[in-house]
C-alpha cells in the first residue's frame, strides 16, 4: 500500500539508527589532559555537554549506553542472550591477562563475538562496565550504532600524547527533559553532601559522572544552585591530592 511505512524487525532492526535522545556524549581525554587535571584541578571544568569534570579541551564521541542497547536487543529478539567464551573453575566468566572478557552474543539465532574491558575500574563497577562494553562491542558486529562508531571512534588516533587540536565540540548541551516535580533545593543539597563526604579524587569524579543528568537539569532550571554544587565540588577536590590517587576512571564505556 502506498505510503505505508515498512515495519523493520529482527537483525535488520539492529542496523537502524538510534534516536538522537538516546545518543550520549563520552569524553575521551588524552593522557596529558588527564594528568594536567589530576595535578591541578583548576585545569578542569564541569562539562555542560556530558556532565563530567575534565580538561576544557577534551574531545567527545557519540555513544549508546547499556540500557538503550538492551532495549534495542529486546525489540529485535526477546530471547537474545550472551555467554562468556570461557569460564573459570567457579563457573564465572574468565578474564584475559589484561582484565578483558570475550563474550558470544546471540541474536535471532546468529552468534558473534565481542570483547569488553573495565578501563581500570575495580569491584562491582568493573564487572558491570566490562559486560556493557562487551555487549556494545559484540552488537557493533551486527551493525548496532555502527554510524556512531564510524563518526566518533573508528579512525581515531590512539596516541595518549598527541598534541594536535582536538575535534571541535558541539557547543550546544542536550536539552534536559522537563521535571517540574523535582525539588531543585533537595537535589542541590544532596549533591553538596556527597561532595562534602567524598574522601578521594576518584570518588569525587564518580559522584559527578553518576549525577550528570541532575547537574545538567540544575544548570538549566536552577543555575544558582548549580553554582553552589560546583563550588562544593571544587572544595572537595581541594581536600585531596589528585597526584597521589590511582588512574582516572571518570569515563564511561566505549
Amino acid at each position: 500500500m502506498s505510503g505505508t511505512k515498512e515495519i523493520i524487525t529482527g537483525l535488520a532492526l539492529l542496523r537502524e539508527p538510534f534516536p538522537e535522545n538516546l545518543v550520549g556524549k563520552l569524553p575521551k581525554p588524552t593522557r596529558k589532559q588527564t594528568d594536567e587535571v589530576k595535578n591541578d584541578f583548576t585545569k578542569g571544568i564541569r562539562c555542560k555537554l556530558c556532565g563530567a569534570w575534565h580538561h576544557k579541551d577534551v574531545a567527545h564521541i557519540d555513544y549508546i549506553g547499556h540500557a538503550a542497547l538492551t532495549d534495542r536487543l529486546l525489540d529485535c529478539d526477546q530471547e537474545w542472550n550472551w555467554d562468556p567464551v570461557a569460564v573459570d573453575e567457579k563457573g564465572l566468566p574468565s578474564l584475559d591477562a589484561t582484565g578483558g572478557m570475550w563474550i558470544k552474543l546471540t541474536v535471532c539465532g546468529v552468534t558473534r563475538l565481542g570483547y569488553g574491558d573495565a578501563e581500570g575500574k575495580t569491584g562491582g563497577n568493573a564487572v558491570k562496565e566490562r559486560i556493557g562494553d562487551a555487549l556494545r562491542n559484540a552488537a557493533m558486529r551486527f551493525g548496532a550504532a555502527l554510524d556512531l562508531w564510524h563518526k566518533g571512534d573508528l579512525h581515531a588516533i590512539d596516541d595518549p600524547d598527541m598534541t594536535e587540536t582536538p575535534p571541535k565540540q558541539d557547543a550546544t548541551p542536550p536539552t534536559p527533559e522537563p521535571s517540574p516535580e523535582r525539588d531543585p533545593r533537595k537535589i542541590a543539597d544532596g549533591l553538596i553532601d556527597l561532595f562534602k563526604n567524598a574522601a578521594t579524587y576518584e570518588k569525587i569524579q564518580t559522584i559527578g559522572t553518576k549525577n550528570a543528568a541532575a547537574l545538567t537539569w540544575l544548570h538549566a532550571n536552577a543555575e544558582p544552585m548549580s553554582n553552589e554544587v560546583a563550588t562544593a565540588e571544587k572544595a572537595a577536590l581541594t581536600r585531596v591530592d589528585p597526584a597521589s590517587q590511582g588512574p582516572d576512571t571518570m569515563g564511561e564505556s566505549k
